[in-house]
């Protein structure tokens, strides 16, 4: 067998113990990014990232379903989100709260930060129902029973897309109601229907529905309704651009629009 000279034997080795540490360093490189998510993305195209999603109170039990489905399509990926009324989410965003996406329960809460999102999308639209006790005790039957002075009413306050609605058709059947209280959220409208504090209240269909072992749900006339548009856009501090821009995206996407109809809510 023929031998290097030894010059050439020891350049060998050297050379082969520098490749090593250099192997090793482009190994991790490839495995984190600055998230420390893999910087490839999710399996589906979209770019891994935490998402802060700002969203109106009606739509809090069909997010989380909808975030759970999108987070399991979208591996690496992780949504928060954080529920209140629409001009609580819109006082937010213009105080610079950090969130990547905003979705609303009425275009005009939208428009008020136009300036701070992206091109809005409709996403779903809902109606009114009257919400009453369980059994309705007091045999509520439509909009004009809300006027009587022995019920006690409960209604989203007028700066709330809920309470606007609310006034919009009482105001339109000449219908007048002295709420006992206004309140933040059409969900806290809810919870004091659920828990006996309120005789009746104007809550979306979809809010009746989710607590439909709870609360009972008079419909109200389409002639005699209003329709609440959701409107859902990206917000223009966001630092995931693209993640954001991907889940507005999925919302209006088949598996998300199945989502939101089997909730009640519906088609855009």
């Amino acid at each position: 067998m023929t031998l290097a000279p030894a010059g050439r034997r020891t350049a060998a080795v050297l050379t082969a113990a520098l490749l090593v540490p250099l192997a090793a360093c482009g190994s991790d490189d490839t495995k984190k990014d600055t998230g420390g998510s893999p910087a490839s993305g999710s399996a589906s195209g979209a770019p891994a990232a935490n998402l802060t999603v700002l969203a109106a109170a009606s739509l809090t039990d069909v997010f989380k379903k909808a975030g759970a489905a999108y987070e399991k399509s979208h591996p690496g990926t992780k949504l928060t989100f954080s529920f209140a009324g629409s001009q609580e989410l819109v006082a937010q965003v213009s105080q610079g709260s950090p969130a990547d996406v905003l979705v609303t329960a009425d275009t005009k809460s939208m428009d008020k930060v136009r300036a701070d999102t992206g091109t809005p999308a409709i996403i779903a639209k809902n109606r009114l129902v009257i919400a009453t006790g369980e059994g309705n005790p007091h045999k509520v039957d439509d909009l004009k029973d809300l006027a009587d002075a022995k019920l006690k009413v409960v209604l989203a306050a007028p700066e709330v897309p809920a309470g606007k609605y609310s006034k919009q058709i009482l105001d339109e059947q000449k219908i007048a109601v002295k709420p006992v209280s206004q309140e933040p959220s059409v969900r806290a409208v809810l919870s004091k229907v659920e828990l006996g504090e309120a005789d009746a209240g104007l809550v979306y269909r979809t809010d009746a529905e989710s607590a439909k072992d709870k609360v009972d749900a008079v419909e109200i006339p389409d002639d005699q309704n209003a329709v609440a548009q959701y409107p859902a856009a990206t917000l223009k501090e966001s630092k995931n651009a693209e993640a954001a821009t991907a889940f507005v995206a999925w919302l209006s996407s088949p598996e998300g629009q199945k989502i939101l109809q089997d909730a009640g809510f519906q088609k855009p």
